[in-house]
């Protein structure tokens, strides 16, 4: 599957589309970015069953700032909605891989059920 940009328009909707979700922020000035770029697009067609997004921070400030991006590139993963992943910096093809494998893999059932028991004492997910 190819990447998709991300608007603010547009990124709700497709978190709530899609079961596994990544993001990359990026911005054309950046070097790790344009690094990445090519690494994130060729390991996306391995993985149909995941939606790859792509955020341009410089098109998109309010999107970046709603995340709470501080460094670029950052990938996010999302699985039913929850954010379970967050990383600043680049990675090579083997270690995205590692991620996008360590998401498919979280007992769902056990993140919601931490997340109820976070919120029922008052506490913060963490991600």
């Amino acid at each position: 599957m190819a990447t998709t940009d991300l608007t603010t328009t547009d990124f709700q909707q497709t978190l709530e589309d899609n079961d596994i979700l990544l993001v990359d922020f990026w911005a054309d000035w950046c070097g790790p970015c344009k690094q990445f770029a090519p690494v994130y697009s060729k390991v996306s067609e391995k993985h149909p069953d995941v939606t790859f997004g792509k955020v341009d921070t410089e098109a998109e400030r309010e999107l970046a700032a709603a995340a709470n991006i501080t460094s670029i590139p950052t990938l996010m993963a999302f699985r039913e909605k929850v954010l379970v992943f967050s990383q600043p910096g680049a990675l090579n093809a083997e270690q995205l891989t590692e991620v996008i494998t360590a998401v498919k893999d979280l007992d769902m059932n056990e993140v919601h059920k931490q997340i109820a028991e976070d919120q029922a004492q008052g506490e913060t997910p963490q991600s």
